[in-house]
């Protein structure tokens, strides 16, 4: 049995945490993230949605797709956190149209978008995140260095009004706009950028 995203019109109910990303690579930070994400938030699962293209990275020191795809699927457990590929076969590469398609393939799915909190700062730069938040409840997990600003940023304030506590996130009900939730995770200072450096070769040794 699969336990990944599944077909069209997959009729079962599941509380699904949309953890995107380009994972250049992925690591064990955004493992931390998704297990934080399921605990706080009560989900049955986490995707971690590789995306194709980010429309707001350089493709310069961007690894081939493939790549971070198993670099997502080595640090999943492929059960209740799950590495797909479903931006790339929906070939979407803007959030907005990723989740407006997938409320149409899960109808019975409940979708929270997973954001860092770095990304909420980002937020306002998004194609339509306005449009994109009436319908998907969103969670913001803390980010070293971030938090506190995108706490006051543009987006944390025009979505003040919509705020949640993390447990009750998915059980509020809403006619004007899709709640949100800060998650109270344990930061952790590792960052895609550090792995990859870690990882380079140092030169040929001296002496």
């Amino acid at each position: 049995m699969s336990h990944g995203p599944g077909r069209y019109g997959d009729g079962r109910r599941r509380r699904i945490g949309l953890l995107g990303g380009s994972f250049n690579p992925a690591h064990h930070g955004h493992a931390h993230v998704a297990r934080a994400a399921l605990r706080s938030l009560g989900l049955d699962q986490v995707w971690l949605m590789v995306s194709p293209g980010n429309p707001l990275k350089p493709a310069r020191g961007m690894a081939p797709f493939a790549e971070r795809l198993a670099s997502a699927r080595r640090v999943a457990d492929g059960v209740r956190v799950v590495a797909a590929d479903i931006e790339q076969r929906l070939g979407s590469r803007y959030t907005h149209r990723t989740l407006s398609l997938l409320r149409r393939r899960f109808p019975r799915a409940r979708f929270v978008l997973i954001l860092g909190a770095d990304n909420l700062v980002q937020l306002p730069r998004w194609q339509r995140w306005r449009q994109m938040l009436r319908h998907v409840p969103l969670a913001v997990l803390p980010r070293p260095g971030y938090s506190r600003t995108a706490l006051r940023g543009q987006a944390a304030s025009v979505l003040r009004h919509r705020r949640r506590r993390a447990a009750s996130l998915l059980n509020s009900r809403w006619t004007a706009g899709a709640p949100w939730c800060f998650v109270p995770a344990a930061e952790r200072a590792i960052s895609a950028t550090a792995i990859r450096a870690a990882s380079r070769p140092l030169g040929p040794p001296i002496g």
